[in-house]
């Protein structure tokens, strides 16, 4: 049986090395590459094409969520498992509608490392066990979640981007070319039909639904 290909992607080189030491030659694993740019990461795709790829979300340039997506739409035969220390739901739950067959956090064992690589390799789908939990009752939320998103007139989603964004009161407004008092209404009625009243809510709230890119 041929061995599965390993490009490892992550800014770190102590961390790709730690990686290969813990994978290379294990259960028929081969690193082939390493890199700690998403660019590069990308040319050594076309040069190379491995079979898996190792990606970390943090990078220099391109995030590892805008190159798993070019991943997935240029290169769609190459398995990509998210390994990266953010371990929230919402960052799974992007990554597995981005196309990444596995996700885990740098706090996982070797050997679970290693069991993801043989599982996602053979086709099928890695969650660590505490991000599975988490992210499975996410999705059971995102259902209700998504009908209150639908429940919001276009503007009001255009201001909860916006907040969610960073962008001030006076910021959207002058964006919108409205005044502030109508974003302040537009914002008191979509806060109501969310039951969300801080913006770090709303921040969560966006990106599970997809309405911003996870940094």
């Amino acid at each position: 049986m041929n061995p599965t290909r390993v490009l490892l992607v992550d800014d770190h080189a102590l961390v790709r090395a730690g990686i290969r030491a813990l994978i290379e030659g294990k259960a028929g694993i081969e690193v082939i590459a390493d890199t700690g740019d998403g660019e590069r990461a990308l040319r050594l795709i076309e040069e190379l094409r491995p079979d898996l790829v190792l990606l970390d979300i943090t990078l220099p340039e391109i995030n590892g969520f805008e190159v798993l997506e070019r991943i997935t739409k240029q290169y769609p035969q190459v398995r990509v498992i998210i390994l990266t220390v953010h371990e929230g739901s919402e960052y799974a739950m992007h990554a597995l509608r981005a196309g990444a067959a596995g996700y885990l956090p740098k706090s996982a064992a070797g050997t679970e490392l290693e069991e993801a690589i043989v599982i996602v390799a053979r086709g099928g789908t890695y969650l660590s066990p505490e991000i599975s939990q988490r992210t499975m009752v996410d999705y059971a939320k995102s259902g209700i979640q998504r009908e209150l998103l639908d429940s919001l007139t276009g503007r009001q989603r255009e201001i909860l981007k916006l907040i969610a964004e960073g962008q001030s009161t006076k910021d959207i407004a002058a964006k919108l070319n409205i005044s502030v008092k109508t974003v302040e209404s537009h914002r008191a009625k979509l806060t109501e039909r969310l039951g969300i009243h801080d913006v770090a809510g709303l921040v969560r709230f966006a990106i599970r639904m997809g309405l911003i890119e996870v940094e």
